[in-house]
């Protein structure tokens, strides 16, 4: 016997994979940097960029640098920043596209400092990560047909300009907790839009592939 409550069960067990589909890789991010908050400063001590110890061999430091933060304060702002990227882009980034955003994002964050950056010996923080993340999605969204995308792209690439010219946006670093590295918001960027690209060729050419003629 069928009824609404089983029916209801049904689709609720067959909502679990799409949901996790869409919002497992933000999600455990976001629970991984609030436990290592809760760790610091030894978290840092252990994680953070540090071009010195990345040289002598500690070539994590380069990715997990970008999971750990000045504070609270720093942590609290790069949360609601990766959570506010969760819903933007929820309908066209699914869980194994964030993953791939945020690891060759925190690599890309990580390498850019170390070889053009070489007076900065650490580094902290999601943010460079989370313009990886935002103009990559912005082409994405873009790609999916959302057309309004066009006025957050125009607006991200004049807020780089600014930083690449004046610096900081005013009251970032007060908020920060600590100086803003700009150079990372730009690396991470243009890693966005260099992943972005590759993703949207693989997906045209497996769609070229697939198609077929009656």
């Amino acid at each position: 016997m069928v009824t609404k409550q089983s029916l209801g069960r049904k689709a609720a067990i067959a909502r679990r994979p799409a949901f996790w589909r869409s919002h497992a890789v933000p999600l455990l991010l976001s629970l991984l940097i609030a436990a290592l908050g809760l760790l610091e400063p030894t978290a840092s001590q252990w994680l953070r960029y540090d071009r010195t110890a990345i040289l002598n061999g500690e070539i994590w430091r380069i990715v997990t640098g970008n999971i750990v933060h000045f504070g609270w304060g720093h942590l609290s702002l790069n949360l609601a920043g990766l959570l506010l990227l969760w819903f933007l882009f929820i309908r066209v980034i699914e869980s194994g596209t964030w993953l791939l955003m945020i690891l060759v994002g925190a690599v890309g964050v990580g390498i850019g400092i170390l070889l053009f950056n070489p007076s900065i010996e650490w580094y902290v923080g999601l943010s460079g990560v989370l313009h990886t993340a935002l103009a990559g999605g912005i082409l994405l969204a873009i790609r999916a047909g959302e057309r309004f995308q066009w006025l957050l792209l125009v607006f991200i690439a004049a807020k780089l300009a600014w930083e690449q010219v004046y610096g900081a946006l005013p009251g970032s670093e007060e908020t920060a907790g600590g100086p803003v590295l700009v150079d990372a918001h730009l690396y991470g960027a243009v890693t966005g839009v260099v992943l972005a690209l590759l993703l949207i060729a693989l997906t045209r050419r497996g769609s070229s592939h697939g198609a077929g003629a009656a």
